[in-house]
C-alpha cells in the first residue's frame, strides 16, 4: 500500500448553521447512512437533519440522506470540507444532541462520536498521502471563570425548566 510517512495538519471549520447542531462521528460501513437516519428520525418528532458519510474505499463518495433538504446540503458541504474517511456528520434542528445521542450510540456500525455541540466547532484533520482522518476538536470556547452560588442556581433551574431533571 505505501503512501506518505509525511503528516501535514488542517483545521476545518464544521460550525453548524444558526439554530442548528452537528454531530461528527466515525463508522465503518455504508449502511451507515441508512442506520443513522432511522435514528435520528426515531429520537425527536420534530427533528429536521441532513446526513453526510465519506466513504473511504470503493468509489469513495460522499453518501448522504435526511429529511430535510438544506440541513442535507449542509450535512454534504462540511463533509467535503472534512473528507477524513469513514467519517459522518449529521445536522439537524427540532432537537438537542442529548435527545439523538442515545439512539446514535445503539448503531452498531458507530465507532466513535468525536463531537455533540450548537457551539463553533473546528475539527483538527491528519493528512498522509490521500488519506486523512479526524485528529482532534475544537468545541466552543474557553472558560472565562468558575462556576459560583448564582451560577450553580442557575443550571439546577435551567435543566429543570427544559424537563430533563424533576423540580425540587
Amino acid at each position: 500500500m505505501g503512501g506518505s510517512r509525511e503528516v501535514s495538519l488542517e483545521v476545518v471549520d464544521l460550525t453548524p448553521p444558526e439554530g442548528c447542531s452537528v454531530i461528527l462521528g466515525q463508522t465503518h460501513f455504508i449502511k451507515s447512512v441508512e442506520d443513522i437516519y432511522e435514528a435520528l428520525a426515531d429520537s425527536a418528532p420534530e427533528i429536521r437533519f441532513g446526513i453526510a458519510f465519506c466513504e473511504s474505499s470503493g468509489d469513495r463518495l460522499i453518501r448522504h440522506s435526511g429529511n430535510d433538504e438544506d440541513m442535507e446540503e449542509a450535512a454534504v458541504e462540511m463533509a467535503k470540507r472534512l473528507g477524513a474517511g469513514h467519517s459522518f456528520v449529521a445536522v439537524f434542528r427540532g432537537a438537542w444532541p442529548v435527545n439523538v445521542l442515545p439512539r446514535l450510540r445503539g448503531v452498531p456500525e458507530i465507532v466513535t462520536l468525536f463531537a455533540a455541540t450548537s457551539n463553533p466547532l473546528r475539527v483538527v484533520v491528519a493528512h498522509a498521502g490521500d488519506q486523512r482522518g479526524v485528529v482532534a476538536v475544537l468545541d466552543g470556547f474557553a472558560p472565562l471563570g468558575v462556576e459560583g452560588d448564582e451560577g450553580r442556581a442557575w443550571r439546577r433551574d435551567v435543566v429543570r425548566k427544559f424537563g430533563y431533571k424533576e423540580p425540587g
